[in-house]
């Protein structure tokens, strides 16, 4: 099975390009999909900042992408995910290799989302934390 392959086909559509313009120029790969739990990678060549480590807003962009799906695939069909906050800690900084975003779910109501994305380096040490609040609308 497919990470798209659980998804309602009118998110498939969109997801089918790439994840998304800024996701496919970060070089996101996204490895699970789900309201509850969702896995990313994203590799840090290509998202330094000038002093040579990962730009904190990577990680940003990193865990705003899986929240933001993972809250989409809760709202489900004819309803869609608006960002209301983001917020992110840094705690190690990273200058090669991979970052994997592990989103999970804090609270899955009918008109808020909030996950929880914990970045992690390829020996699975604490990079960010970040958390997004998601707002459900009806299209």
């Amino acid at each position: 099975m497919g990470v798209l392959d659980h998804l309602h086909p009118e998110l498939q559509e969109r997801f089918a390009a790439g994840g998304g313009e800024l996701a496919q120029k970060m070089g996101i790969e996204y490895v699970e999909l789900g309201a509850d739990r969702s896995i990313a990678r994203m590799p840090v060549e290509g998202n330094r900042q000038v002093v040579g480590i990962l730009h904190g807003g990577a990680h940003v962009v990193l865990g705003e992408s899986l929240g933001s799906l993972s809250a989409a695939i809760h709202a489900g069909p004819g309803r869609y995910a608006v960002g209301i906050d983001v917020n992110a800690t840094h705690t190690k900084a990273i200058a090669d290799g991979w970052v994997t975003g592990t989103c999970t779910a804090v609270s899955l109501g009918r008109t808020i989302c909030v996950h929880e994305i914990v970045m992690t380096n390829d020996a699975g040490e604490r990079l960010s934390t970040v958390r997004i609040t998601n707002l459900l609308r009806d299209q």
